[in-house]
């Protein structure tokens, strides 16, 4: 269990700081908002993703929140993840710019699986 929760905390904060610290502190930078603009996106579909972003983070961080909102946190992330890739993948082609929000989904994967893996043994210890 040790080794679990280990590695829920290890890939969560990863994801925490990936999609709510950075973008939070970047998203309005000239390069961030021609990222936006480069994929084909309004401004304000960028301005929104981070409200959501970091929404999401502050569900999956903070051990308070009802499981079903993180499941939804969890969710909002694998689409944000897949639709990045496919959205490179049409715009630019296969690049590493393509794959990597997939490398991403795969450590979100991890931290999905280990929160599971947490509650059930919680469960089965009440």
């Amino acid at each position: 269990m040790k080794t679990t929760k280990i590695l829920f905390w290890t890939t969560t904060i990863f994801i925490f700081l990936f999609e709510g610290v950075m973008p939070a502190m970047y998203s309005q930078s000239e390069m961030a908002k021609e990222g936006i603009r480069h994929l084909g996106y309004p401004e304000y579909f960028g301005n929104a993703l981070v409200v959501f972003k970091i929404l999401g983070v502050l569900a999956l961080i903070i051990p308070q929140v009802p499981g079903r909102i993180k499941e939804w946190a969890y969710a909002g992330f694998a689409f944000d993840f897949i639709f990045a890739s496919i959205s490179h993948f049409a715009v630019d082609g296969i690049n590493g710019q393509s794959f990597f929000p997939l490398i991403v989904l795969a450590i979100l994967i991890v931290s999905y699986v280990t929160y599971h893996k947490i509650q059930r043994y919680k469960n089965i210890a009440l």
